[in-house]
């Protein structure tokens, strides 16, 4: 018994020296690393997207984080469709903050008007070339070459060249706010319509997309010939409602007294 025990200990000491040695001078084992310089790591997609999506909407990235956290809050609840400019300017804390964003909103509003106006024009020669005998819902040789169908928020409107003047049936202009799928909304608006009644509609949820309005207002039938006489206008809404904060829901139906908005 103490025979075996006395070979196996022999054994187990002879492979013991066999692995020693097998290690050549200057080899790297777990025990001879102290210390590993790591590889900085790549950005992860999720980072480089944020901070695309900063540079598309002229923002630093710890002001598109700061958007993210606010729609986070209440602010994504109520309205969570807000773009981040329109977010961002409404949450300012400071004055300099607020005037920043503004500054920034408006460069970005010049741009996409211009890419909106430049759509405009091959949009109507691409009409005149496939339906030359149609007119378009808005008549291209009667709207103002500048003016695109999301005109500036506004109280009054220049009738168009070469469009028959309207008799208004009030001097004062309203606002309208409406969003699509609104019977209600549908209804009011044609109530105004037949009245006479001159306004501005401000369509909420389009995302800028002009064909929704276009398709909106054909289906209700609005008369083409107000709409380039300038006597009812047609707009996206572009965080306009949020941004006058009256309390209630749409349709809404507002009118100016010494600049600011009451509904009807």
């Amino acid at each position: 018994m103490c025979r075996t025990s006395l070979w196996l200990v022999l054994v187990l000491w002879t492979l013991q020296v066999s692995g020693l040695q097998a290690q050549e001078p200057g080899q790297i084992t777990p025990s001879s690393v102290s210390t590993l310089s790591s590889t900085p790591l790549r950005p992860s997609s999720e980072q480089d997207l944020s901070a695309q999506s900063a540079r598309d909407w002229g923002l630093t990235r710890e002001e598109w984080v700061r958007y993210k956290q606010l729609m986070r809050g209440p602010l994504g609840i109520y309205s969570p469709t807000l773009d981040p400019l329109t977010a961002l300017g409404t949450e300012a804390r400071t004055d300099s903050e607020r005037r920043h964003i503004a500054e920034v909103q408006v460069r970005m509003e010049a741009q996409r008007v211009e890419k909106l106006l430049a759509y405009q024009r091959a949009y109507d020669a691409a009409w005149k070339r496939i339906y030359p005998a149609l007119p378009p819902f808005l008549e291209p040789a009667q709207r103002p070459p500048n003016t695109p169908l999301s005109a500036a928020f506004q109280t009054g409107a220049t009738p168009m060249p070469g469009a028959s003047p309207m008799p208004r049936a009030a001097p004062a202009r309203l606002a309208v706010f409406v969003k699509e799928d609104c019977p209600v909304c549908d209804q009011r608006v044609k109530d105004l319509e037949g009245s006479g009644q001159a306004f501005d509609l401000y369509m909420i949820g389009t995302r800028g997309d002009d064909a929704r309005i276009r398709a909106w207002a054909t289906r209700l039938k609005i008369d083409p010939a107000k709409v380039r006489a300038g006597i009812i206008t047609l707009n996206h809404d572009g965080g306009r409602w949020f941004s006058i904060g009256l309390p209630g829901s749409v349709p809404a139906v507002l009118h100016s007294v010494n600049g600011q908005w009451l509904r009807e």
